[in-house]
Formats: C-alpha cells, structure tokens, sequence
C-alpha cells in the first residue's frame, strides 16, 4: 500500500481552471506537472461530489499512463505530453457522468486477484468474498470438491475458487454472452482456464453433475429501489445483473427450487443477498430443504449478507 503524497499547493493561475492542461496553455505560460495535473483532476472530482477523490485522480492518470501509483508518485515532478493528458481528460470527462472507475481501468481486485471488467457485467464487490470464503470453508475436508458458480458474470466467484482450491473443478454459468466470454477470459489469465467450465445457462438448466456446493451472486436488488442507487450501478451496470424482482428474491426463490436434483448428497448452498432479504430467503430455503441447516453469514462490515444452507446427509 502507498502513501499518498503532497500535493502542490496551487496551480499555477496561467493554466486555467478547466480541462487537464499538459504541457504549456500559451506561449509564456508556464508548463504543469504531473503533480498539479492530479491535483486539478482530484478538485475536478471532488466538486462533482464524487467521494475519494484523490484516490481516482490517481487511478485516472495511472491507467492513462499506464503505471502503478509509486511510478505515478515518482513522476509528479515531470511534465506529461499532450497525448497522455489527453488521455486522462477523456477518463476524467467519463468519471464526471459518473461511469465507474472500474470500468474506466478494466479491471477490479477481487480476493486478492486482478478481475477484468468492463461493461455489460457487473463489478465484483467486497462484500461477495464472504461467498467465496463460505464455499472453501464447505469443502475444507472434501478432495476434488465440484463447485458451480451460478450467474457468474466476470467469473469472480469462479476464477477466485479455482485459484484458492487447485483440485477443484468449477462450473461457471451465466445467460449473458459477455458474461460467458469475460469469465472465460479472466479464468485463462489467472491459469485456471482448464478448471473453470464456462457455460450458457439460465440457473442450474446446464450444470452436467451435481455439484457439492453452488454459489450465487444473483440479482437481488428490489425492482423499485433500482433508480435510488447511485447513478454509477443504476445508470451503467446492467439491470439484468441487478433487478431481482418486487422483493428481490424472484432468481433466488427459483435456484432454491432446482438445487434439490443438482447437489451432492449433504451438498450445500451459498447465496448473496441483501441483509434485509435473509430471513425471508432462509425460510425459502428450509421450505425446499426440510432438516438442512441454515444459517446466515456476515460480510466484511458485519452485515448478514450470504445465506448458507448445508443439506442434511441422505437428500
């Protein structure tokens, strides 16, 4: 982790108040630094209400440069080119209509791991560890576990298990082409390719075995809340990744309906949800799996995020 260092106090007034600015803004004035110029996309950001300002500033001029943070620090001192800034305006120009700065760099950390993202998929979020964290917990003692990653959108959750459990064998579903084509991607760059299975599915319809867990991150916000979120999911993510119908539940209600046939004798369930969903989804969950124990676990901020339902052995 770098420390993030200071900034130059003021801009030099001859290179106005608007745009990036790189090099020089007329013939005596004077050229601006790397420093200055993160420092002008930083205010730029920050008067468009956009919270960790500094922290994107860095992150639009390190993908326009294409350097990490230290590199970036490093650097404050000299002048980039006319090309660069260019560059690092048209990020700018696209974070002020709020598109996500994941999008922006193509990429996200998730577990530890680089994930490419990019438009049409949703972005892996903290909060969807604790479902990757649940399903090795599960299979702690199993060899060869055979997991299913249902809805895998970039193949976070999928890539992720394959990774932590090298004897694992992980089918990764999703309807959405992208989806398919993204996890396939980031399962070849972190060299899991021939252990992530990627296929079109709608749920489990194509899962070839049963598997000893499932693991979904599906769409679960609530139909009318969509247009309350922030403009960076409600007006960039997809919808279809999002809208999990009038209370939310309508994808998980459905996949606790099919998982019966597809687990493993004393197989398991681990679902993302919204906490206020948990009860709800729990006695969904007891109703299609009599005598399992279910359970809820907490996210990284406490909050009972993933429902896990352990079948009892002999189902």
């Amino acid at each position: 982790m770098h420390a993030t260092p200071a900034l130059p106090d003021e801009v030099p007034a001859s290179a106005g108040t608007t745009g990036l600015g790189a090099g020089t803004t007329g013939e005596h004035a004077p050229a601006l630094t790397l420093g200055h110029l993160v420092q002008r996309t930083a205010r730029r950001l920050e008067a468009a209400g956009i919270g960790d300002a500094r922290l994107e500033a860095d992150l639009i001029w390190t993908t326009a440069l294409g350097i990490d943070r230290a590199a970036l620090y490093a650097a404050f001192r000299d002048t980039p080119s006319a090309e660069q800034a260019g560059r690092a305006e048209a990020l700018c120009e696209r974070r002020l209509n709020r598109e996500p700065v994941a999008y922006l760099m193509g990429t996200r950390e998730f577990y530890g791991l680089p994930i490419d993202v990019g438009p049409g998929v949703l972005i892996p979020r903290p909060e969807t560890e604790t479902v990757v964290e649940e399903t090795l917990r599960l299979v702690e003692g199993v060899t060869s576990p055979v997991l299913a990653d249902v809805g895998s959108g970039s193949g976070a959750i999928a890539v992720a298990l394959a990774v932590a459990r090298p004897d694992a064998f992980v089918y990764a579903l999703d309807v959405a082409p992208r989806a398919l084509e993204l996890t396939a991607h980031n399962a070849a760059v972190h060299g899991v390719g021939e252990r992530v299975h990627v296929l079109e599915s709608d749920l489990l319809a194509a899962l070839p075995r049963r598997a000893h867990v499932v693991a979904a991150n599906l769409p679960y916000v609530m139909s009318g809340e969509i247009p309350l979120l922030e403009p960076e999911v409600s007006r960039y993510e997809p919808r279809e990744a999002l809208d999990g119908g009038v209370d939310g539940l309508m994808l998980v209600r459905r996949l606790l309906a099919e998982a019966g046939g597809r687990l493993l004798p004393a197989g398991a369930l681990v679902l993302e949800m919204d906490p206020r969903q948990i009860t709800a989804a729990g006695d969904a969950a007891a109703s299609c799996f009599p005598g399992a124990r279910i359970r809820a676990a907490r996210d990284l901020w406490g909050r009972e995020r993933v429902l896990v339902m352990e079948n009892a052995p002999g189902r």
